[in-house]
């Protein structure tokens, strides 16, 4: 008998988690509070690469996700990636040749490239370095359409997702969880998959775990759509900034976006005119709205992924637009066959930091 299992949250983790799951035979149930593809996805910067914050289990995690996004990339009907590359000069001199230094001894596919070079691969930039890295296989996922095409195979092998549905509770009958309470009754599962984002802590309060969780905003200016500017993803030093499928130049100042505080539109602004002065043919675009994204973070400020009892599974990270493909592979083999992938060894969500 197929394992029936409820996946709370329809973001892109959520989506992942839920096709690997039903590709492999489970009976797959998808519940979100709000719209489709979920609320941190939709407001996400969308760059897949393994170059932030990385001690080496960490990027090889990572790594090993952004060959995930071209499997599964060929796997699901719509789903389309980006592989534009990345220009890197975000840092200071010195820090930036000794990040490059570390990650091409890992592997990664890093490169040093000179002034004209920088300008063969992004002609339209105004004012670059003498030297600064680019890394070819970095690429860029538009979070909400990768979302719903992951949801939309979903549905098309049998699985019910609701929208709109908000989970109360976890149901716990004699220290086991069976099910969730929604606003119209408890719904019951085999096993429950919690990939909410900011909302699985208070899901796990309700049944006595406690998770530690951070969710810092990250602003984002979106220009009006314009012909093409930008090839690929630019990371100066305060601003990064990418072009978007419908020509929107997208840009925050750094990794996550800005910290909008209380002046979100003001500071929008000030990314968007950032963005003129940098990318020529930028100058006559219009800036056209700004995005607050809430990002849910384990307060470490890495990935809680596994179990915390027999049948109640927890994704939550911050890095979803690339660790997604992992983080649904590897939940789907842990959760149905009792596999845990070793990448996953420093993420158990009920490790001390967490706690």
């Amino acid at each position: 008998m197929a394992k029936r299992v409820i996946v709370v949250g329809a973001g892109i983790v959520g989506a992942s988690i839920a096709w690997h799951l039903a590709k492999a035979g489970a009976e797959v149930t998808v519940l979100d509070a709000g719209e489709e593809g979920g609320l941190a996805t939709r407001n996400s910067w969308g760059w897949i690469n393994a170059s932030w914050g990385n001690p080496e289990p960490y990027f090889r995690l990572r790594q090993h996700s952004m060959q995930e996004w071209r499997r599964i990339g060929r796997e699901v009907p719509g789903l389309s990636v980006n592989w534009c590359g990345g220009l890197i000069w975000d840092l200071e001199p010195a820090a930036l040749d000794a990040f490059a230094r570390e990650h091409k001894s890992w592997g990664y596919g890093i490169k040093r490239v000179s002034r004209s070079e920088i300008l063969r691969i992004e002609p339209n930039l105004k004012s670059v370095p003498d030297h600064a890295y680019h890394v070819a296989e970095e690429g860029v996922a538009e979070p909400l359409a990768v979302s719903r095409a992951m949801l939309a195979a979903v549905a098309a092998q049998g699985t019910t997702i609701l929208p709109h549905t908000r989970v109360k509770w976890l149901v716990e009958e004699k220290n086991r969880i069976t099910g969730v309470m929604g606003e119209e009754g408890p719904l019951h599962a085999d096993e429950i998959v919690l990939a909410a984002g900011a909302g699985v802590s208070p899901l796990l309060n309700s049944v006595g775990i406690k998770l530690r969780l951070t969710a810092p905003p990250g602003l984002l200016s979106h220009s009006k759509p314009a012909p093409e500017l930008l090839r690929g993803l630019v990371m100066t030093p305060g601003l990064h900034v990418r072009q978007t499928a419908e020509g929107r130049l997208v840009a925050g100042t750094d990794f996550e976006g800005a910290d909008p505080v209380d002046r979100a539109d003001e500071m929008a602004r000030e990314l968007h005119a950032k963005v003129q002065a940098l990318v020529a043919g930028a100058e006559a675009v219009e800036f056209d709205f700004h995005t607050v994204g809430y990002r849910p973070t384990p307060a470490d400020g890495f990935p809680a992924i596994g179990r915390f009892r027999e049948n109640l599974y927890v994704a939550v990270t911050h890095s979803g637009i690339t660790l997604a493909p992992a983080v649904g592979l590897f939940a789907a083999q842990e959760i149905l066959d009792g596999v845990r992938d070793p990448l996953l060894k420093p993420y158990r969500p009920n490790r001390p930091q967490l706690s």
